[in-house]
């Protein structure tokens, strides 16, 4: 008999086995894309094939620049946004490891517990005497009590969902696809970060590069009217010429404060990114020595799943909608669930402690399948189905964006270096002309206003010349971040 019993064990044992095998759902596949091998924009065939990949280099080695490489580590450690993008990331974890645990059984101890029985004593409708059993101590007792009993115990219990059709196995799954979504998001917060440093940093470089430029231009001012001046006094010039030359030195003098309130305003937006309230920034470095080497790999559009944080987020929430709709699936189907349960139960506290007379074990079993619920199961899995198909959407749609910026980058950079070439020349004319424009001023073969004009439109070339360059330097960051340099 004892044998029989053990193989019709075996045969359920099998079963269960066999059923548990039976995960519903699909596998994960990534959607196709209809990408080129090239970025549109991207020109340049001189590039060596081994070169370093652009979005696989730290910020380091892209930006060549110690100054602003310790800024950056400063941001990464003390920035809010990054610290709650860690904090964020750790509470995924925890979910993840919630969800590891849902394949072993939950485990309850009683230390000690106490169930109390209440009687009374009524008459039946045929007026006989009766005892009617109550509740334990969540009901009032009855003002009739004739007599009160009490049981002790204390135990383990246990209770184990088999993880059947792949449910708790897709529970996990988009447990980790959530968890690695919020990595990637970190990853996200930390390519932002690192690009708004950088900017902010060649803002700074770009605003003393400016004032620089506008101090130098009204000490030349101030000649020019002192020479006016003189003029005037000597009855070589009228007053017109006087207020005209003074009213372009106020110009230019007017940039100055303008230069300095930017130049602060910007300065509180890096101490704001790296975490701390408005103080001095010291930078040593200046804009003319700033320069990025190019002639690196940008890569395959492809490569931007991988190496941009915000697509491959979005392909993680795809993955986690994907596991969703095997939850929803497995839902239709039976569950069965396992408790047990080990202790000492006696009517007698002195009996309590004694096994041989208040020992006992149990093992329950229960299977559960869900026939009607007002159509619940099959709108979530509907809805489910649905979720899904917006979460390919929205991948798709990320990496085209993706994709789109590169090319903006490349196109965007190609073109500044060509305004750049244009507007050295440019500087170097309107230079001269300031040098021509002196000389036959002091000779007398010009007047004032066309040396005020020259040195107006050197100003402005100079000015338009270090813009340029700032631009290039924001292309250049901005080429980084969207390729998914920034994280490594």
């Amino acid at each position: 008999m004892l044998v029989k019993n053990i193989k019709r064990l075996g045969v359920v044992v099998f079963l269960l086995v066999a059923v548990i095998g039976c995960k519903v759902g699909d596998p994960y596949k990534r959607p196709d894309f209809d990408l080129s091998e090239a970025y549109y924009g991207e020109t340049d065939d001189t590039i060596p094939a081994d070169s370093i990949h652009l979005a696989k280099m730290k910020w380091v080695e892209f930006f060549g620049d110690y100054d602003l490489a310790a800024l950056i580590d400063t941001a990464l450690a003390n920035n809010l946004d990054m610290q709650k993008a860690v904090q964020v990331l750790e509470m995924s974890r925890q979910d993840l490891l919630k969800s590891r645990a849902n394949f072993y059984p939950s485990v309850g101890l009683t230390p000690f517990g106490y169930k109390r029985d209440y009687r009374s004593l009524y008459h039946d409708k045929y007026g006989n005497r009766a005892s009617r059993r109550h509740a334990n101590e969540s009901e009032t007792p009855p003002t009739s009590l004739y007599t009160q009993q009490l049981s002790y115990n204390l135990g383990v219990s246990t209770s184990w969902e088999l993880g059947l059709w792949g449910k708790l196995r897709w529970k996990k799954d988009a447990a980790r696809a959530t968890y690695m979504q919020s990595e990637e998001f970190k990853k996200g917060v930390q390519t932002a970060l690192v690009a708004e440093v950088a900017s902010a940093y060649y803002q700074l470089l770009k605003l003393r590069a400016e004032l620089e430029v506008a101090e130098r231009n009204l000490d030349l001012n101030k000649n020019t009217l002192r020479i006016v001046e003189l003029q005037y006094e000597a009855g070589e010039a009228t007053k017109l010429a006087i207020r005209q030359t003074k009213s372009q030195k106020l110009k230019f003098e007017a940039l100055i404060p303008q230069i300095e309130r930017e130049y602060a305003v910007q300065e509180n937006r890096l101490n704001a990114l790296l975490g701390r309230p408005p103080q001095k920034i010291e930078i040593p470095g200046h804009l003319s020595n700033a320069e990025f080497k190019g002639g690196y790999n940008t890569g395959v559009p492809l490569e931007l799943v991988q190496n941009r944080p915000d697509v491959a987020a979005s392909e993680y929430e795809l993955i986690a909608s994907n596991a969703e709709v095997g939850i929803a699936e497995a839902m239709k189907y039976p569950s069965i669930t396992i408790d047990a349960g080990l202790g000492l139960d006696s009517y007698k506290l002195n009996k309590l402690f004694t096994p041989v007379e208040s020992a006992f074990a149990l093992i329950n079993g229960a299977i559960f399948q869900p026939i009607f619920q007002k159509r619940k199961l099959k709108t979530n899995y509907k809805k489910a189905l649905t979720r899904r198909q917006i979460a390919q959407l929205d991948f798709k749609e990320k990496v085209i964006d993706a994709v789109r910026e590169v090319s903006d980058a490349l196109i965007i950079l190609e073109k500044l270096e060509e305004e750049h070439a244009l507007a050295e020349e440019r500087l170097e004319i309107t230079q001269k002309g300031v040098t021509d424009a002196a000389l036959l001023f002091r000779s007398g073969f010009a007047n004032y206003l066309e040396v005020i004009t020259a040195q107006s439109d050197a100003l402005e070339s100079e000015l338009g010349l270090i813009d340029i360059k700032m631009q290039i330097f924001l292309a250049n960051i901005e080429l980084y971040r969207s390729l998914g340099g920034g994280w490594q």
